[in-house]
């Protein structure tokens, strides 16, 4: 019996021996795994941080290279240049009416004040000549009591009312004859028809468009250059313009400088006029200009 009991407590033993020395591997092989994850990750990060610092520098020198090249193309590129005229307008009717005659066409020359288009103004005429009857009615109602108060038969309230309403019959004669000058549309300038927007019989409305007018013998130059020039660009710097057309140069000179750059092209508005013969030039043709006394950097 003592043998037998003997024997279960060395089993008992052994059993609890082995789970213990289990427990005690696994453990082992734990710590093994956590330090092994943690080695890795570390070698990770260093690998990452390496990687990371490398990166702006590169993004860096790309960046100043592009702004250069943009500064450089900038500098580099051709100035165009635009003819426009000195003097150039779109005449509108001041009044509503039909169209009666056009005096001139496309291309024509005009001196300054000729009559370029005609209203039919029958109806204005009319009520001219209306103002005029009232006019000379309400002055001989005036004379009238001013003799009659030479004689007593006329107070100094009437002579009044009298030369009011006379007053007013003749602003009337004034007003009709400013609407009968709306008839006729008069040159502003001496120039040329550039284009012609209405008919003969046309009824068109306050304000609407009708001719175009330039003077060619008046022309300037119209150019955009980088805003970095403005140091040394002056009223008076000489360029020249060579028109893409026909390959001839023209001698020109800067008169204005805009007073601010564009926000977005980083451009300055020039504008320049031209020395002697301009024969051959017409607004609206572009060429390019060239500056000698452009300073070298």
């Amino acid at each position: 019996m003592q043998n037998k009991y003997r024997r279960v407590l060395g089993l008992t033993l052994l059993c609890v021996s082995t789970v213990s020395l289990a427990q005690a591997v696994r453990s082992t092989d734990s710590r093994g795994a956590a330090d092994a994850v943690e080695s890795s990750s570390a070698s990770v990060q260093r690998l990452d941080k390496k990687k990371t610092s490398d990166i702006p520098r590169a993004s860096t020198s790309q960046g100043s290279n592009s702004q250069f090249d943009e500064a450089s193309a900038l500098e580099q590129r051709d100035i165009s240049v635009l003819v426009v005229a000195g003097n150039e307008t779109t005449l509108s009717s001041q009044m509503a009416g039909k169209i009666k005659r056009i005096y001139f066409g496309l291309g024509d020359a005009v001196a300054s004040g000729a009559v370029l288009l005609e209203f039919d103004c029958a109806e204005q005429d009319a009520q001219l000549q209306t103002a005029e009857a009232e006019y000379r009615g309400a002055r001989e109602t005036h004379l009238t009591k001013l003799r009659l108060q030479a004689l007593g038969a006329a107070g100094e309230l009437e002579v009044t009312v009298a030369a009011a309403a006379a007053d007013k019959a003749k602003s009337q004669v004034v007003l009709r004859e400013s609407q009968i000058a709306y008839c006729k549309l008069t040159a502003p300038f001496a120039g040329r028809i550039a284009k012609t927007r209405v008919k003969v019989a046309e009824s068109v409305q306050a304000g609407q468009p009708m001719l175009d007018v330039v003077n060619p013998g008046s022309l300037k130059a119209q150019l955009f250059v980088p805003a970095n020039w403005a140091y040394w660009l002056r009223p008076g710097v000489p360029f020249q313009v060579r028109i893409s057309a026909e390959g001839k140069a023209y001698n020109a000179r800067i008169s204005k400088l805009n007073s601010r750059v564009e926000g977005v092209s980083q451009a300055l508005e020039l504008e320049g006029r031209f020395d002697g013969n301009t024969q051959g030039l017409l607004p609206g043709m572009v060429g390019t200009a060239a500056f000698s006394t452009r300073p070298k950097r």
